[in-house]
């Protein structure tokens, strides 16, 4: 009997502090990446050390709303699941099995390299769940993971997804379902609230806010006509400049406005700190502060079916090519230097 192909499939994630005495340590991590801050080493640990250090009191008790550390990692145990179901339906002539790898706390990518080299597999498929490249999340996974992995295996990469329309579909369902359980309340404005970006990584042709304005246009253009809709991006630390708007100035002016506000994580595909405490304390305080009449908060894609069975789609789709692709029909456009395929680390 012919033994079946062996395909890993490792999801790339940013990880967070498991409890109270990992938050200091996973700041660290944090900082100390050079696509974070893109100082020297002797200048960079310094500095991460010393924002770990000041950070920790504040980022503890944010962390304390979810109970003292991050539901990232079980977050993204449940779509490693699910992802493994729909591949092995998808796959039956294949064995396929979901590895985690987060870039700064456990299991980082060295722990999870060790694994799949463990596991011996014909065929890797780097999977971010970050559905938008920027230099500062897949790159620095890849970067990583290319770093420390020596074991077998023909290895593709998925570079970003911000289009696909699983993923599209799977983001307008979920708002049209949440507005109209809040009572669908009118005037109201959509808000796609993302994870903003210094201005200067932009300006060196970081594709990510292109591609998030595109995400949310396409799903703007499938909920179809009578949305007023806005991007916004959250955030924001450091004194430099941030790309914008931020979201809490369109917050403020919409609840000036009058207007409603149905707030959509758009690029964020767990649960994590950014959208519970983010956006479901701090920014809904911010909304009732400046009179907003109602604030409506759509969760995050989790293990939504259609995202799930689109994720999968796009692991068989990896399969037969090489290098790093998108994993839909993206280009992209303008200066974008620091796009993968740019680059000519494409198929």
């Amino acid at each position: 009997m012919t033994a079946r192909k062996k395909i890993a499939v490792v999801l790339f994630n940013l990880g967070g502090p498991d409890g109270p005495d990992a938050v200091r340590p996973f700041l660290f991590n944090l900082f100390r990446d050079k696509a974070i801050i893109g100082a020297p080493a002797l200048i960079r640990y310094p500095i991460a050390a010393l924002i770990s250090t000041t950070r920790e009191k504040s980022a503890k008790a944010n962390y304390a709303i979810m109970g003292g550390g991050s539901p990232l990692l079980p977050e993204t145990q449940k779509q490693a699941a699910a992802l493994e179901t729909v591949l092995a339906e998808a796959m039956p002539e294949a064995e396929t099995k979901c590895f985690i790898a987060m870039r700064y706390w456990k299991p980082l990518t060295e722990e999870t390299a060790k694994a799949v080299k463990a596991w011996a597999p014909d065929e890797i498929v780097l999977l971010p769940l970050y559905p938008h490249f920027s230099t500062t999340t897949t790159g620095s996974s890849l970067k990583a993971w290319n770093k420390v992995y020596r074991g077998p295996g023909q290895t593709r990469a998925i570079c970003c997804y911000p289009t696909d329309d699983a993923l599209i579909e799977a983001h307008a369902r979920l708002i049209r379902e949440t507005y109209e359980k809040a009572g669908s309340p009118k005037p109201a404005r959509l808000l796609f609230s993302a994870h903003g970006l210094p201005e200067k990584v932009i300006l060196a042709g970081d594709p990510y806010q292109q591609q998030i304005e595109a995400t949310a246009a396409a799903v703007a253009a499938r909920l179809g006509d009578g949305w007023d809709w806005k991007v916004s991006y959250q955030s924001r630390v450091g004194p430099l400049k941030w790309i914008g708007p931020s979201t809490d100035d369109e917050i403020r002016a919409a609840s000036q406005q009058g207007l409603a506000l149905v707030v959509t994580p758009i690029a964020f595909v767990s649960e994590h700190i950014e959208t519970l405490v983010e956006l479901d304390h701090e920014y809904r305080e911010l909304a009732v502060e400046n009179g907003c009449p109602a604030y409506v908060r759509v969760a995050a894609l989790g293990v939504e079916q259609g995202f799930i069975g689109g994720l999968a789609k796009a692991v068989v789709e990896a399969l037969p090519r090489e290098g790093v692709a998108p994993a839909c029909a993206w280009r992209c456009g303008g200066n974008r230097s620091q796009c993968p395929r740019t680059q000519g680390a494409a198929a």
